[in-house]
């Protein structure tokens, strides 16, 4: 009965073995590999992403820069007249002084909280439509696999592989298409 069972494997490990370079030949696999973080910066849409995002951060700056300065004028008040304000005049700018300095840290972190929160809005939708136009690729020319080419995770690969810049290209033509920009 041993025997029976062991021919029978060895002869089934043969088959697949003999048929192995037939599966082979018709599985081969057309794999590329994209670069999500260049597609999104050097795209149109990604550039466009990138100058409103600046924009926000230098608004938020001169903002902050305008509190920043208006506080530093109390703080120098403050020492300058210091000895000469009465007890009840110095306690009113100290308070003011704090109220400021709360004010500014809180609109700091406000300002960070929102750049971030608009930055992952307008990457996300780029991202996701950077995902739609790959799956179209991939099915154009019958890619078997893509993968995102983070730095990190993909420790090798041939240069013949990434088709970030035909990505890019399709992405940026088919955003004019469709009048977005």
């Amino acid at each position: 009965m041993k025997k029976v069972i062991l021919m029978g494997a060895l002869g089934l490990f043969l088959l697949v073995l003999a048929a192995s370079p037939v599966l082979a030949a018709e599985a081969a696999m057309k794999v590329g590999l994209v670069d999500l973080f260049k597609a999104v910066n050097e795209s149109e849409q990604g550039k466009k992403a990138k100058a409103d995002l600046e924009s926000i951060i230098k608004d938020k700056q001169t903002s902050l820069e305008d509190k920043g300065k208006a506080i530093e004028k109390l703080k120098g008040e403050l020492e300058k007249q210091g000895g000469v304000l009465s007890a009840e005049a110095k306690k009113s700018k100290e308070e003011e002084f704090e109220r400021l300095t709360r004010e500014y840290q809180r609109t700091v972190t406000d300002s960070q909280t929102e750049v971030r929160k608009r930055e992952s809005e307008l990457t996300g939708r780029i991202v996701k439509d950077l995902r739609t136009v790959i799956a179209g690729i991939a099915q154009e020319e019958q890619y078997t696999l893509i993968l995102e080419n983070a730095e990190g995770l993909v420790l090798f690969a041939d240069k013949s592989l990434d088709i970030t810049d035909k990505v890019i290209k399709k992405f940026d033509s088919s955003n004019h298409k469709n009048g977005k920009k």
